[in-house]
């Protein structure tokens, strides 16, 4: 029988692990809402779409590196522990977003401004490759049995927290700041926020304690072993994630990353508008997400999942004709309510029905392969590709046709899940 977190200490390991995971996806989410902003700032051009597709490409560069991240973070947790491999994202991270946070416009030093912030945004893909198979290794190795899918959920409210973080910091500084000064340098202001509490995530998880389960599996097998194990045995595992998370990435990356500016290009609507409109969304998609995987618990992680996904598959496109018929923030706030209320099934399950697909030894590694070439490919370039795909249709509603695509192969994935959430322990 492995040990578990006393009640005492439970609280606080779970708080470490989701508030640094909070801090970590704020940082990374916040140049997707201003892309807009930096498009003029870094990537200045005569056409405005070319500077927007621009700077979503760089967003989307910043994924390229997620894969190698992922694999690097993801053996160094299998093989040194949840807590330091945690501890180092955080670093790297605090890294990358000085860069950006710091680095002249294009008005100022020319080409090196682009370069500088394909850099940060490159080192902030490495970093953030790794928080999601660490985080939620550590979450669901310190659960209690029966409640693997409420603390695996608790990873998904922290990226909920991130967005909502970034979000009302978007309503702070283009409420406060004329639209003139958000331009030249307010923009700025969320991203030093970021880099003045990296120091709390470093702090925060520097008081992690090591899970039971990589303590008690830490010293069987090598990462080079382990990592072969992987491919020659899990493959089909890998296969079964990979799937499965293209469904929730994209629903990730089109609904809560880039409404926003799908409400100020498609809508009419101002950034600060558009950032109101999303702010209730998150908070219902916070509330909700750790119910579900109190829900998945009971009746497994596949039903949610496969219910959300068919949801999103029937919904996406009736729900885009009607925001173009309204045009209005209000419009648009209900219209995220309801694509949030649609996701929260899939948070509530995701994480846990994903980590319970390997052992411990290689679930770090397993996680942050499936995972992460997933985002790279269908969520870390989706708004570039609702962009374009909205310009070659030549229609605003073209946002559905991704999400349409994306929860019919989440439905495939989810199908071929191994269903594990009456299993008391894990292997």
């Amino acid at each position: 029988m492995r040990l578990r977190p006393s009640r005492a200490s439970a609280p606080k390991q779970i708080a470490a692990a989701v508030i640094g995971n909070a801090l970590e996806w704020y940082d990374f989410v916040v140049y997707g809402f201003f892309a807009s902003v930096l498009a003029q700032a870094f990537f200045p051009s005569r056409d405005d779409t070319a500077s927007l597709l621009l700077a979503f490409a760089t967003f989307g560069a910043g994924f390229c590196t997620r894969p190698l991240g992922g694999l690097f973070f993801g053996l160094y947790a299998d093989r040194k522990g949840r807590k330091a491999a945690l501890q180092l994202i955080m670093f790297v991270m605090t890294a990358a977003v000085a860069v950006i946070a710091l680095t002249p416009t294009y008005a100022t030093i020319g080409v090196f401004a682009p370069a500088l912030i394909v850099i940060g945004r490159l080192l902030q893909g490495f970093a953030t490759g790794g928080e999601f198979s660490s985080s939620t290794a550590f979450l669901i190795e310190i659960a209690p049995p029966r409640r693997r899918g409420f603390y695996g959920s608790l990873q998904i409210v922290g990226q909920a927290l991130s967005i909502l973080l970034a979000t009302l910091s978007g309503i702070i500084v283009t409420s406060v700041f004329s639209v003139e000064a958000v331009n030249a340098w307010a923009w700025r202001l969320p991203f030093f926020a970021g880099l003045l509490i990296g120091p709390v995530g470093l702090y925060v998880r520097r008081h992690l304690d090591e899970t039971p389960a990589f303590k008690a599996t830490a010293k069987t097998r090598g990462a080079r072993e382990a990592f072969v194990d992987l491919i020659r045995r899990r493959g089909e595992r890998l296969l079964v994630c990979f799937a499965a998370t293209i469904g929730t990435t994209i629903s990730f990356y089109v609904i809560l990353v880039y409404m926003p500016t799908y409400g100020k290009t498609e809508m009419g609507l101002t950034l600060e508008q558009s950032f109101i409109a999303e702010a209730p969304a998150l908070l219902l998609l916070i509330a909700l997400t750790p119910l579900m995987g109190v829900v998945s618990d009971l009746v497994g992680r596949r039903p949610l999942l496969l219910a959300s996904n068919g949801l999103l598959l029937l919904c996406a496109y009736p729900v885009y004709v009607w925001l173009q018929a309204e045009r209005s923030a209000s419009a648009l706030a209900l219209a995220q309510m309801a694509f949030c209320v649609m996701m929260s099934g899939i948070c509530g399950a995701f994480s846990t029905a994903l980590a319970e697909q390997f052992p411990t030894h290689m679930r770090s590694a397993g996680l942050a392969i499936a995972y992460n070439v997933a985002v790279m490919l269908f969520g870390g370039f989706a708004p570039f590709i609702v962009a374009w795909l909205i310009g070659f249709f030549n229609t605003p509603v073209a946002p559905a046709f991704y999400l349409i695509f994306g929860a019919g192969v989440g439905l495939l994935g989810a199908a071929g899940l191994h269903e594990r959430h009456r299993e008391p322990e894990l292997e």
